[in-house]
């Protein structure tokens, strides 16, 4: 029995022991800063009475022979002794509650003075006198030597989108205590949605664990894993580290006030870390120009250019306002329409790695040229022109800022096109005539070799040839495989080509084309059949040749009348009918006759057989 009422007695005593009040302080020493601010924080526990406890702060001097001075309290304004009054009347020291149980002392300028032991006490309101009322800890005051400086500032004068940024500050603390700095690069933003409220971003930062921390705002983030900016740390003189910033390709968004920031870090004994220290460094205003404002792209020359057919043709596209030259990529388009407008088409490019290809004539690779000139000129050259190289002209030029070698996938920074410039080719007359010939004598039959001729008459004052086309308009639907005609009028059959080449067409006969003259073409249909009915035109284009000895096509063409094409069913065709339906009838006359004499015969040879029975 006596010892149930032992265990009893130290039950209760544990839990009595366990609902003393307790006052709780950080681990010290703390070592802060001369000059900045002291945050000290105190917390109540396992207390009665109200959730609202009350703080009041002592501080004992190392040089005060262990005399209490009062700092300041939550619950009378006249506590502060006089050290501490104007001080705590001003709210540079203060009480900050985190909660009802919880406060923190607040000394904004740390002084040498206010070295010491701080005493946090909360008077009490439990029945009974238990536990821990108050606790404390040793401030030590350290004197500030936290350096930062810079190498250059910025000017403020505009520079153009895509331009590099490189930054440097220089930080240094000598303390005999075990401190880390951090510094962080930042911009007050002049512009852009930040401005309407807090414009404050951070770039990008070192921090005290040596660790790159790019800011979280903008795209700081993607522009860092991009490998478009940097910050590295160096040794500098003096025992002063280097913070280098660079920024390879400025956008618009990058306006703004820039800044160094640097901290200076100590390990409290608990194992957090404390930022004591910390100073902005100004480098100057930045503005940065949008490339849709500088760039400018102009071709030459301006207006129209008249040629004549085989001279050579020389586009010239400048480039100006893309700032650094080595900063940026540019690809550089030769666009073109017709004389009466119509659809844009690629002529040729020179991509940002110097590769030229040609667009919607492939010829031109080897008639022509692209090149660069020089920085910001760029060249087109057509060595020969032709009448298809009439129209408009323009050059596009996109930048690619700050990148020297963009991805295929990248988009263009900006692009700018240049003013049209008219290309007009002053041809000679040619005049041109065709006509269709089909020899009728004898009769055209089937299977048999028709032969189509097409007569030209061609009036030019130079050397010219005449490339012919063969067309049929069927009297019913065409066989599959024929090709159309460009025009649309009938099916192309053949193609005697200016330089002599043939191009046949699938019709379902044999066919050819040869030129018999100078002037005169021939097609011939062999084994023609019922098929190949229908009505046949010849079309005539003039080709003129250039100073340069080369051809081109000169627009000139003209077709011919259409001639019928009819052919009559062969002799053995029309006795065919008549020889089957006469031997036709004269099996069936004789087949006939044999059943009949056949059953007469078997009716009398059984009429005979019934009378010898009898």
């Amino acid at each position: 029995m006596a010892s149930r009422w032992i265990a009893f007695i130290a039950l209760l005593w544990e839990f009595q022991r366990c609902v003393c009040r307790e006052v709780t302080l950080p681990t010290g020493p703390l070592y802060r800063v001369a000059g900045f601010s002291l945050s000290l924080p105190c917390a109540v526990s396992a207390y009665e009475g109200p959730r609202t406890q009350d703080f009041e702060w002592y501080l004992y001097r190392e040089d005060a022979e262990g005399r209490q001075i009062g700092v300041v309290s939550t619950r009378d304004d006249g506590f502060p002794y006089v050290p501490f009054q104007a001080r705590v009347q001003a709210g540079e020291v203060r009480v900050e509650r985190d909660s009802g149980d919880k406060a923190r002392l607040i000394i904004q300028r740390l002084r040498s003075e206010d070295q010491g032991r701080y005493e946090c006490y909360t008077p009490s309101t439990d029945t009974r006198f238990l536990g821990n009322y108050s606790s404390s800890v040793a401030v030590k005051v350290i004197p500030d030597t936290l350096l930062i400086t810079h190498s250059r500032i910025l000017s403020g004068q505009p520079v153009t989108e895509g331009t590099e940024l490189q930054l440097t500050c220089a930080a240094s603390v000598q303390s005999d205590q075990h401190t880390h700095v951090s510094v962080t690069f930042g911009v007050r933003s002049a512009r852009g949605p930040e401005s309407l409220g807090h414009n404050l971003r951070e770039i990008i930062g070192v921090d005290r664990e040596l660790r790159v921390t790019p800011g979280r705002s903008g795209a700081y983030g993607k522009r860092y894993r991009d490998g478009e900016m940097t910050v590295e740390k160096r040794k500098g003189d003096g025992g002063r580290d280097l913070y280098v910033l660079k920024m390879s390709a400025l956008a618009p968004e990058d306006s703004g006030s820039y800044f160094c920031e640097a901290a200076q870090w100590i390990r409290d004994p608990d194992g957090k870390w404390e930022r004591n220290a910390q100073r902005t460094m100004e480098l100057g205003n930045l503005t940065v120009q949008p490339l849709a404002e500088t760039l400018s792209v102009r071709s030459s020359p301006e207006g129209v250019v008249s040629l004549r057919p085989g001279a050579p043709l020389r586009l010239g596209c400048q480039v100006s306002g893309v700032g650094a030259w080595k900063r940026s990529a540019l690809q550089v388009q030769w666009m073109r329409r017709g004389p009466a407008g119509g659809v844009e088409v690629e002529v040729a490019r020179l991509d940002p790695e110097g590769v030229v290809t040609w667009g919607d004539d492939l010829s031109r690779a080897g008639g022509g040229g692209m090149e660069k000139e020089s920085e910001g000129s760029f060249s087109l050259r057509l060595f020969s022109v032709r009448p298809a190289d009439a129209g408009l002209y323009r050059c596009a030029v996109s930048v690619y800022a700050g990148r020297r070698t963009p991805a295929p996938e990248s988009p263009a920074t900006v692009t700018q096109r240049s003013e049209w410039v008219t290309v007009s080719l002053k041809t000679e007359e040619v005049r041109v005539s065709a006509s269709i010939d089909l020899p009728r004598r004898p009769l055209l039959k089937r299977g048999s070799t028709v032969t189509l001729l097409c007569n030209v008459s061609v009036e030019a004052s130079g050397a010219s040839r005449v490339e012919v086309q063969w067309l049929r308009t069927p009297e019913e639907p065409a066989r599959k495989g024929a090709a159309l005609s460009e025009d649309g009028g009938g099916r192309l059959l053949a193609t005697l080509t200016h330089d002599g080449l043939t191009l046949l067409y699938g019709n379902g006969s044999e066919l050819s084309a040869d030129r018999l003259s100078a002037r005169c073409f021939r097609l011939r249909i062999f084994s023609a059949e019922e098929e190949d009915q229908g009505h046949y035109r010849c079309r005539a284009e003039v080709w003129a040749q250039d100073p340069r000895g080369g051809w081109y096509g000169t627009g000139a063409e003209a077709q011919s009348l259409s001639t019928h094409l009819y052919l009559y069913a062969r002799v053995t065709d029309l006795l065919l009918l008549p020889l089957v339906i006469g031997v036709s009838s004269a099996l069936f006359v004789g087949i006939l006759i044999i059943a009949t004499v056949t059953c007469c015969f078997m009716n009398k040879l059984a009429r005979q057989r019934s009378r010898a029975r009898k």
